[in-house]
Formats: C-alpha cells, structure tokens, sequence
C-alpha cells in the first residue's frame, strides 16, 4: 500500500510525497521534464552546465554557503543531467525540510550565473570531457549513441563539446532554463518522514516565482533510429565492444517485455550471455545486454570487454545466443526475471531516494505514481510467444548498431555481422569464423 500524495499547485508544478514514518531522513528534490535532448543545435551541453552553475551562487547565498548550509546540519546535495530530465536533490535529517526546500528553490529560482564563476566551472566540464575521451567505456557508450541516432539531439554526448562549452554565455544559460524550467516540466518529490500538507506549503512559498509556462513551447524532434558502424582502433588491454538495435518506447506495450527480454539475455549472473560467454568460455571479463527506453523510442544493446585475440569467437557466440533467444525462451526465466525485478522494486522502498526518484520518473512518463502491483501485473501479462517474437523483431528486422574500441584487428567486418543478422534470424556460428 503506498502512501502517496498528489497536489497540483496553481501554477501547474506538481508536489509528491510519499511518507515513511518509521524513517528519520527525507529524500527531496526538483526533476524536470527537460533535459540534453531539449537543447538547440547550438546549445549541445548547455543543459549539463547549467546544472553544474546552479549550485555557484544565487542572490542570497555564495556557492561556498549553499554547501556549507546543507553540510551543516550533516546533509547531501546533489543533481544529474540525463537526455529527457534534469533532477536537483538532497537528503536531510526531517527537523531540515524546510532548510533543503530553501536552498533548491533559491539555486533555480535565485541563482547569477556570475561569470567568474561560470568560467571556472566551463573549465571544470572540459576536464570531464577530457576524462570522458580518455576512458574507453564512456567513449564506446557515446559513440553508440550518436550512431544510432545519427545527426539528432538525442544522440549526443549529454557532456557536450569543448567549443560548444566554452561558447556559452550566463544570457544563453538564462534563455535555456526560462524555455524549460516551467512548472508545467517540474515536479517536487520528497520521500520519507515527511508530512504532505506542510511540504506543498513549504513548496508553494517558496517556488511561486517559476513562470507557470514558457513563452515559447520547446520542440522536441521526433527520433529517427539510424544505425551504423564506427570502430577506433587504440592500444589498449582490452576492447570494448557495443552492439545494438532499436528498442521500445517507455509507453508502447513491448517496453516491460524489452527489459525482461534484457534481463534473461544479460542481466546478472545466471543470465545467458554472462553463462555462456564468461562462465562457459571465458571469453571475456565483462558481458551485460541493456534496454533503454525513451519517450518515443529505445535502444537495446549488448556490451562486452574483452582481449582483441577472444573477438573471432566472441561475437559470433553472442550473435548466436540472440538466436537462441528468438527461438526459445523458458518459463523459469521469464519468473526468474519477474522475482528480481519485484526485489528490486522491494528494496527501493526501503531507501527514500530509490523511491523519491521512481515516483518522479513515473510522474514525467506517466502522470501518476504507479503502484507496485500494477507494475506486476503488467510483468504477468509476458509470455514465452510474446518474448521470441520481440527478439525476431528487435534483433533481425532493424540496422544494428555497432560501436567498438581498443585492439579490433579481429572483429568481423560489418557485412559479415549484418548478414548472420538478415533473413530472419541468425546464420550459424561458423558463418562468421
């Protein structure tokens, strides 16, 4: 039984709670149904420095204060910038709701974007894209996304470019978050030992300055799923290499059916991938299958590092056990897959912030809180049919995707991938050899 509550204020933001009165700390914060994907073409990373300036001074507080005063009373303060939404959140002892509202509110309500400051922290993103290039795994994740969805918003880096960072102005951060940060986008979540009336009061007072809606409303374009192929040939130890395909949105009715598909081909230990590939033969330390879902699209993918010398034998034991899947799929995975899932849901009750940000997503995606059991019967509904018949559809209908790096001398040419691909289902493992 969840104990949440729902109101919207008059200006269309929208405030959740859900109390947990055996607990002495609050989860809170703000998420915003906006994110890398609202920028324009000449604004690609501007959604991630706002993020970052939003905590470096407002009119009553320097950036130093904004730290030293949620520190103070021994709480966290944090955000995240993803490609639909951007989330500033705290964690405090329940006597400081009323301090963690404050501060949020003032760093998006009140914050200078002093250009001192804003130099600084260009300096710091830039280090972090540095970083980003030099790490093999975070290089092969973006490259695959900008190749998926090749020349569109949603398939670039989250981080930006070092020109396009070092072009921005504190005018330019202002016009983007008059544009996206609107009460229509926001919503206020807080979990724990918290008491519903008097947070939407606390909220109230202290967010009515957030225009109700933008002047202009934000456009978002349609996703178009490309595909394609990059490989990076570097001297490294090990290659990493991500292969995928389109997946399913977060409202279409295979979506539940992708991450139990996901989770019975790679997803923990007793998965078929991380069985056949590590355990049996030891082809590599590090083998998982992914699904992403968007708002009007998805990505499912299959990720593996290993030495270049296991590639001749690696994808193309992978690439059989997708047709494995499309043929065949257990009932005992299908429950194995449905109990943790139903653990992991279990176990985010158990911490305020697991469940301060489910009930957000579930409010931008779906506009209400959506309770445990229904997910479960949404689960209940997937049958062995309906999960080969996905796997034929994602994996052998659409372009794959391919992004790898490191030592790539012996992975197969992409004409030999695609074609144990086509017709249908996959071409034998000797195909490729």
């Amino acid at each position: 039984m969840m104990n949440v509550e729902c109101t919207r204020l008059p200006s269309g933001l929208t405030v959740v709670t859900e109390t947990m009165p055996h607990l002495e700390s609050v989860a809170l914060g703000t998420w915003i149904k906006s994110g890398a994907r609202n920028e324009t073409e000449t604004e690609h990373g501007i959604a991630h420095l706002l993020e970052h300036m939003a905590f470096k001074g407002t009119r009553k507080r320097t950036a130093r204060q904004i730290a030293e005063e949620i520190e103070n009373v021994g709480g966290e303060l944090n955000a995240a910038t993803s490609t639909e939404t951007t989330s500033y959140y705290a964690r405090v002892l329940k006597d400081h709701v009323p301090l963690a509202v404050d501060i949020l509110a003032d760093i998006l309500t009140e914050s200078e974007f002093d250009e001192e400051e804003l130099s600084r922290e260009k300096h710091v993103i830039l280090q972090e894209i540095g970083a980003a290039n030099d790490t093999p795994d975070d290089v092969v994740f973006d490259t695959f996304s900008e190749l998926a969805y090749q020349n569109q918003t949603l398939g670039r880096p989250i981080l930006g470019t070092p020109d396009t960072v070092n072009s921005f102005s504190s005018d330019e951060i202002r016009a983007y978050l008059s544009r996206n940060y609107t009460a229509d986008r926001m919503f206020v979540v807080a979990a724990g030992a918290v008491d519903h009336d008097s947070f939407v009061r606390q909220v109230e007072e202290r967010f009515s300055s957030i225009a109700a809606k933008p002047d202009v409303a934000p456009v978002i374009e349609a996703a178009r799923y490309t595909g394609g192929e990059r490989r990076e040939s570097r001297d490294l130890m090990d290659a990493q290499v991500l292969l995928g395909f389109e997946g399913r949105a977060y409202h279409v009715r295979d979506f539940y059916c992708s991450q139990i598909l996901a989770n019975i081909l790679g997803g923990g230990m007793s998965s078929r991938l991380f069985q056949e590939v590590r355990e049996h033969r030891g082809l590599c330390y590090s083998v998982y299958a992914f699904h992403w879902g968007f708002s009007d699209t998805g990505i499912f993918g299959i990720h593996a590092a290993t030495g270049g010398e296991n590639l001749p034998e690696l994808v193309p034991v992978i690439l059989d056990e997708l047709r494995k899947v499309a043929d065949h799929v257990d009932q005992q995975e299908i429950e194995r897959s449905r109990a943790q899932i139903r653990a992991q849901l279990l176990m985010g009750q158990e911490s305020p912030a697991a469940r301060a940000g489910q009930i957000a997503r579930q409010m931008m995606l779906y506009g209400r809180p959506i309770p445990n059991d229904e997910l479960m019967e949404r689960l209940s509904g997937i049958t062995t049919q309906r999960l080969t018949d996905l796997a034929g559809r994602l994996f052998f209908d659409t372009a794959p995707t391919l992004s790898a790096i490191g030592p790539l001398e012996q992975l197969a040419p992409m004409a030999q991938i695609t074609g144990a691909l086509s017709s249908g289902q996959a071409k034998p493992l000797k195909a490729l050899g």
